[in-house]
């Protein structure tokens, strides 16, 4: 039997691929130029200034003007300089941030009638089982690039820079991975689609551990180098740190990747914690069902967890792949039910599928086992084009609002010194994160040995109890410490 919806395999994931890479590409470039007058704007509106807003009607045109100027403007290169090294690292900075979100999820797979057939095709690159790994693994090289500008610009002033940002990025990295072992617990899943997918039925994950999420946004600031983690390109004591000796559409680069950063860990960060497109109206976008196993031999079958169930199609693009989600046991000459769900995105089918329509297993079952889904599959099936245009309406509200408290940040918070940056990563921020991985843990294993949802929940409002009794006790202790001091000073 024909499904529904068909993958999206051959040359339509070619095409896919090819189309989405351009329009991510382009996307972030042109969100990177209109970040720049948003900050501006921002900052200004926030010192009671006007901000730029000559060229072009409320100054749209500036980020064009801007760019102009650094294309024509003298591009220098330092005489001492390793000439090679120093054209090299604003790529090596830049290309990090513009591969960063090949795994994250932009929206729910958006359905496309094809030569008489529906056609799903999923809005992320690659949703790859080991997608945070992956996270992880390119925002660690972009600091290399930060750092050989610093070292190949024979400048003291930026070799300090380049150094400052390797001991960053060794501090907040260990906060950042061990905050993203929170969602992982959760979902089960390094895959951001089946994260996002389980915050549909969790909720978002925030509200199971709010340390967690705080954690990671603090984290993700300090990879990008914004303010108050500037400390790498910090003016009053580096004149302008790693970049100092950078000029033209190098230095250009430099800013693209910070500015394109700030954009990628806000999607990451919405996709681990704050359910990433979700909302109201958008299903989830992993098809569900149950499977009928009925075992006709004498001995007991066990089907383990992530089993492949499929129709028994023979071409790849014709095949509805799903996995089983926990070991069943099938007693002898008896049957058991399965609950299923769609593979993964990029493999699998968003939408329903007819009942007695999965009819496979791989690796294949025995003889004397025969599986079928008594009904049809349910859930997600975005078949409708509102829900991926919610979606990503959704992910583009969250983002703004990203973008905005970050410029806010930027504008209200001094700048650490540099001993106050590493004391408060090593000190107080890697910690915590142990803290809060073990909250989540504690919670899990209470849920898993109880099998009672409401223990889970306790552990979750134990964690509120504990951090409002921390505010409350800091806010105490900075009060005393006031009182105290202008009881001395009056003295």
């Amino acid at each position: 039997m024909e499904p529904t919806y068909l993958a999206c395999t051959g040359a339509c994931e070619t095409i896919r691929v090819i189309v989405l890479s351009l329009v991510i590409f382009l996307s972030l470039t042109v969100l990177f130029a209109y970040t720049t007058l948003l900050e501006r704007r921002f900052v200004a509106l926030i010192q009671n200034r006007l901000g730029p807003n000559r060229v072009g009607p409320f100054g749209l045109f500036q980020p064009v003007a801007d760019g102009i100027k650094l294309i024509f403007k003298e591009d220098i290169t330092p005489r001492n300089a390793d000439r090679v090294v120093f054209w090299l690292a604003p790529v090596i900075t830049a290309v990090p941030a513009l591969v960063v979100l090949a795994v994250v999820p932009l929206a729910p797979s958006i359905p496309l009638w094809v030569a008489g057939k529906w056609y799903v095709i999923p809005l992320s690159l690659a949703d790859v089982n080991v997608g945070i790994l992956y996270v992880l693994a390119v925002t660690s090289i972009a600091v290399y690039g930060i750092t050989l500008a610093g070292w190949s610009s024979a400048n003291k002033y930026s070799l300090l820079g380049g150094i400052r940002a390797s001991a960053q990025m060794v501090s907040y990295e260990l906060c950042l991975g061990t905050a993203m072992a929170v969602p992982i617990l959760i979902a089960g899943t390094m895959s951001f689609g089946k994260i996002v997918d389980a915050q549909h039925d969790l909720w978002w994950f925030v509200l199971h551990n709010p340390l967690a999420a705080l954690i990671l946004m603090i984290a993700m600031l300090a990879e990008v180098n914004r303010a108050p983690f500037d400390l790498p390109e910090a003016e009053q004591e580096l004149t302008a740190g790693y970049h100092t000796e950078y000029s033209g559409m190098k230095f250009a680069l430099f800013f693209m990747a910070e500015y394109i950063k700030m954009v990628a860990v806000s999607l990451i960060a919405f996709s681990l914690f704050f359910g990433g497109f979700g909302g109201p109206g958008v299903d989830s976008d992993f098809a569900r069902g149950e499977l009928q196993i009925t075992n006709h031999g004498s001995a007991a079958v066990v089907i383990p967890a992530r089993t492949l169930v499929h129709n028994d199609a023979e071409q790849p693009e014709y095949q509805v792949l799903f996995e089983t989600l926990a070991d069943v046991t099938v007693p002898a000459g008896g049957a058991a039910t399965a609950v299923i769900q769609a593979h993964m995105r990029s493999v699998g089918l968003v939408g329903n599928v007819p009942a007695d329509t999965l009819t496979a297993m791989t690796p294949a079952h025995p003889a004397d086992l025969t599986v079928t889904n008594p009904a049809p599959t349910t859930g997600g099936g975005q078949a409708f084009v509102l829900g991926p245009l919610l979606g990503g309406a959704y992910l583009m509200a969250k983002l703004v609002l990203s973008l905005l408290a970050m410029v806010w940040i930027r504008g209200t918070f001094p700048r650490f010194r540099y001993d106050q940056l590493m004391g408060f990563g090593w000190k107080v921020m890697l910690p915590l994160a142990f803290v809060a991985v073990a909250w989540t843990a504690v919670a899990l294993v209470t849920w898993d040995e109880t099998g009672n949802t409401g223990a889970y929940a306790a552990v979750v409002i134990a964690q509120y109890a504990a951090i409002g009794a921390a505010i409350v006790i800091g806010v105490v202790r900075s009060y005393l410490r006031q009182r105290t001091g202008a009881t001395r000073s009056e003295g």
